[in-house]
């Protein structure tokens, strides 16, 4: 891999793991798109962890008052009494579910679920999806009304994005949607979700990526990833207030058409 594929990677999986519109999906594409050699499951974890630092940076006050909640709930044994301490207790709910299929469908994930028909398919699908439950959704719940069993629906719903095109932030912004959260709420929950996944399939993989040294694509690519996730959090977020999720829904039918007719395209090219 070149500086230059990893610049474009770390780019592209900057911009899309907090656009609903699936980082793995883009980042499973582009080398197969251009011709390139696929860096395979490790480097896309390790462009996650440049994603990591931003999520950390970006939500730091936020984690900051989380982390309070959980030494208060875990003085408490185990019982919260406040909004931030159930929201903790709900994160930790909401991401076993995930946890839990990644583990068992790590292989599953490096190979069968990267075919670009496939990725098609969950793009337009989750795309039609996530337009109509948004459209067609209440927005009268604030996130402080959120209860256990909201938590793990959304956490469920997070299993989902182990097939690239499906999108971790797509189908746990959906779930939140589909229960009535606003499009900024549902969106705040899902960024912070994602830090415990992102974090614990970094550190599985971070041996392997030792073991394989650490190169100047590999650093080019984790640093660009972390910028241009700062800057998709922040026009996320500002975005949504105002606007419903439909462009990045019409965008996802767009790149599945495209996908599908580079295949024909290739097809009938031999």
């Amino acid at each position: 891999m070149t500086v230059f594929q990893a610049f474009i990677l770390g780019i592209l999986q900057g911009l899309a793991e907090f656009l609903p519109i699936s980082s793995s999906a883009h980042l499973t594409l582009a080398p197969w798109a251009f011709g390139w050699e696929d860096p395979g499951l490790s480097f896309d974890v390790a462009l996650h962890i440049g994603t990591l630092v931003a999520l950390l940076w970006y939500f730091r006050a936020e984690w900051a008052k989380l982390a309070r909640a959980a030494l208060a709930v875990a003085s408490q044994g185990g019982k919260p009494k406040t909004v931030e301490e159930r929201r903790v207790v709900y994160l930790i709910l909401a991401t076993i579910p995930g946890g839990i299929a990644g583990v068992l469908l790590e292989k599953k994930a490096e190979t069968v679920f990267r075919s670009p028909l496939l990725i098609a398919g969950t793009l337009a699908v989750m795309g039609v999806v996530l337009w109509a439950v948004d459209r067609y959704s209440a927005r009268d719940r604030p996130l402080a009304t959120m209860r256990w069993q909201d938590a793990l629906l959304i956490g469920i719903a997070q299993i989902l994005a182990l097939v690239p095109g499906v999108s971790r932030s797509g189908s746990t912004i959906t779930a939140g949607r589909a229960l009535r959260f606003s499009r900024e709420d549902a969106a705040v929950f899902s960024f912070v979700l994602s830090m415990p996944l992102i974090a614990g399939a970094g550190l599985l993989k971070v041996p392997h990526l030792l073991r394989e040294g650490i190169t100047a694509p590999l650093v080019v690519g984790v640093v660009t990833a972390a910028l241009s996730s700062w800057f998709s959090i922040a026009v996320v977020l500002r975005y949504v207030r105002n606007h419903s999720y439909g462009v990045f829904a019409a965008y996802r039918l767009l790149l599945a058409a495209a996908v599908v007719t580079l295949v024909v395209v290739r097809g009938h090219g031999g």
